[in-house]
């Protein structure tokens, strides 16, 4: 085998690894597409008599790529996913060209919709520092290799971002969490439109309040009563389809993001056992300012690199 022909080998061996740490820099699979690819180009035109690690050096590459896209992007103010206007209540959510609806669902199920929702609020640096050590066990000396960082530099971006994932406050979050098997089951009752269910869920006396901006016109702002709450709910089911649970504001909650990009959260208030408030949120000055985090625990979309 020729040295180009290994290399086209390993390369296409080692390609969805480095897709995987792409997608969860950039949150875009479009754009990880491109840098796996530039990652190929700068490959296939290097030297590598000297490399011992090539799946680790490969994984720099990519990483250094997003990186400086991750940069462009922040000059740009450029959003990641341009997607189009949030959707009506009964819309169906359209895949994206190229791919099925089903993969669209398989890819955000694999990394986790409040995942990417709390890593792009993340300066390109945290965001690089925390996915590559956290997410696939990358060591600092490699990841500030990349950030053109120390060690103990690297190390610092890693634990301010991982603060902002998962929050300061653990007892809170202890708390929370507990009730987000409720929260994961009315989501899973909304999106098939189950009002038996969501019935079972909410309190009596649940109240609803939601942002203008997310309503038809005419619709109320506040609305009360279990049987009322449940039914609305049914017509948004399209939009509970594009969820993910997290804590929001430290309280157990949804963030509505179709393929990473917030577009509304839910705040609920959990009582005795049942929804006894659900405040949706989707101005974009007051969603800019809710805390966004994850439960505790490991993250299931967790690699590692040997």
């Amino acid at each position: 085998m020729s040295a180009d022909e290994f290399l086209a080998d390993r390369f296409a061996r080692d390609r969805q690894h480095l897709r995987a740490v792409a997608y969860r820099l950039l949150g875009s699979l479009p754009d990880a597409e491109d840098a796996v690819q530039q990652a190929w180009l700068k490959a296939s035109q290097a030297d590598l008599r000297e490399v011992r690690n090539l799946t680790g050096w490969l994984t720099t590459v990519t990483a250094r790529e997003c990186l400086d896209m991750l940069r462009a992007r922040r000059r740009r103010a450029e959003v990641a996913l341009p997607d189009p206007e949030f959707p009506a209540p009964d819309a169906t959510p359209v895949a994206s060209p190229g791919r099925t609806a089903e993969e669209e669902v398989l890819l955000a199920e694999s990394v986790g919709l409040a995942l990417l929702v709390v890593l792009d609020r993340l300066s390109p640096a945290q965001r690089v520092a925390f996915v590559l050590h956290d997410l696939f066990s990358i060591p600092f000396e490699e990841v500030g290799r990349v950030l053109d960082r120390s060690p103990v530099a690297a190390k610092k971006l890693a634990s301010r971002a991982r603060d902002r994932v998962h929050g300061t406050a653990p007892q809170q979050r202890r708390i929370a969490t507990r009730h987000l098997p409720l929260v994961a089951a009315f989501l899973d009752a909304s999106r098939g439109g189950d009002l038996e269910t969501l019935l079972d869920l909410l309190a009596p006396d649940v109240v609803r309040r939601a942002d203008p901006v997310l309503l038809p016109a005419g619709m109320s702002t506040e609305l009360r009563g279990a049987r009322a709450v449940a039914e609305e709910t049914r017509h948004f089911a399209a939009r509970a389809r594009m969820g993910g649970t997290a804590l929001v504001d430290g309280s157990p909650g949804i963030v509505i993001a179709p393929r990473g990009r917030l577009m509304a959260v839910l705040r609920l208030t959990v009582e005795a056992g049942r929804i006894s408030a659900v405040d949706v949120i989707g101005d974009r000055d007051r969603l800019d300012r809710v805390a966004i985090t994850l439960p505790g625990g490991a993250d299931p979309s967790r690699e590692h690199v040997s």
